[in-house]
């Protein structure tokens, strides 16, 4: 197992026993939901897979787990990259149960909405969450979840808010951008990761 899956699964156990609290804000949103399964995956991604996302660094501010990162025998770098494979596989995780319970609830219904028709609004999830830890992330490596909290959480949704406001962004809207969507997520991702990196080594 390499460096960065051992900090990963480190992440996952530390996490683990809050999964209620999680659990109940995916039951919640399916709830809210029920009636509009299209729109499950989307909500997911914008309101709980961020919250999951950084969930590793609000246990690591309140159990001064820094310390024990810092003796781990492992580089700074699987460290700093172990939080955006726990944010990755947090997201896939999450927006494959999301469909999942949204195929369901459709087919409950007799709603008409297969797999194909889930294809748009998981792009945009998947962009939309890219470009949310790509900017929370680094915030979160370089001040800590307390001091960076605000700016790590508002500062994301806001501007991921404003640019669909501003470019007039629907479903329909988007379709002959897919692809591009997922190299954009991908392109912030694996973006972020380096600056996260580089803020680390100076810390």
């Amino acid at each position: 197992m390499s460096a960065v899956a051992r900090v990963a699964v480190l992440h996952l156990r530390t996490v683990a026993p809050y999964r209620a609290q999680g659990l109940m804000v995916f039951g919640l949103i399916v709830l809210v939901l029920a009636r509009t399964p299209a729109g499950l995956v989307p909500a997911l991604a914008l309101l709980l897979a961020p919250m999951l996302a950084v969930h590793p660094f609000v246990i690591a501010d309140k159990a001064g787990l820094d310390v024990l990162h810092a003796v781990l025998p492992v580089p700074r770098r699987a460290v700093v990259l172990a939080y955006y494979a726990w944010a990755l596989a947090s997201f896939l995780a999450l927006v494959t149960a999301g469909a999942a319970v949204a195929v369901l609830l459709a087919q409950l219904q007799g709603q008409a909405l297969d797999p194909a028709s889930l294809a748009t609004p998981l792009t945009l999830s998947w962009a939309l969450f890219g470009v949310n830890i790509a900017i929370q992330l680094p915030l979160l490596v370089r001040f800590g979840y307390a001091r960076a909290s605000v700016l790590g959480t508002t500062v994301p949704f806001a501007l991921v808010m404003i640019a669909v406001v501003r470019l007039h962004l629907t479903l329909g809207s988007v379709q002959s951008w897919l692809p591009l969507f997922w190299v954009l997520g991908a392109v912030a991702v694996a973006g972020s990761a380096a600056v996260a990196v580089r803020l680390r080594g100076l810390r």
